[in-house]
C-alpha cells in the first residue's frame, strides 16, 4: 500500500476533525513524554543487565537489599521524578 500526499492530507484532516485542534498539542506532548519515559526505562534495563553480567553470579549466602533508584519522566523534569523500590523475590529455593 503506497500512501501519497493526498491520502496523508486526508488522514490529517480527519484526525483534526475527530480530536479538535485544541487537544492535538496536548496529545502530542503526552505522547512525547511517554516515549521519553519508555526510552529511559529501556536504557536503565540495559544498563542493569550489563552491570549484572559484569558482576558475575550473586552470592546466595548474603542477602543485600536492592538500591533505590529514581525514575524521571524527562531530563530536567524534577516534578515527576519519584523514588522506586525494586520488587524483591520472596520465594525461597
Amino acid at each position: 500500500m503506497n500512501l501519497g500526499a493526498p491520502e496523508i492530507i486526508l488522514i490529517l484532516v480527519v484526525i483534526i476533525l475527530l480530536f479538535g485542534a485544541k487537544k492535538l498539542p496536548d496529545m502530542a506532548r503526552s505522547l512525547g513524554k511517554s516515549a521519553r519515559i519508555l526510552k529511559s526505562e529501556a536504557k536503565a534495563m540495559k544498563s542493569d543487565d550489563n552491570k549484572d553480567a559484569a558482576a558475575g553470579p550473586p552470592h546466595t549466602d548474603e542477602q543485600v537489599p536492592p538500591a533505590q533508584r529514581t525514575i524521571q519522566a524527562a531530563p530536567g523534569d524534577v516534578t515527576s521524578s519519584r523514588p522506586v523500590t525494586e520488587p524483591t523475590d520472596t520465594t525461597q529455593r
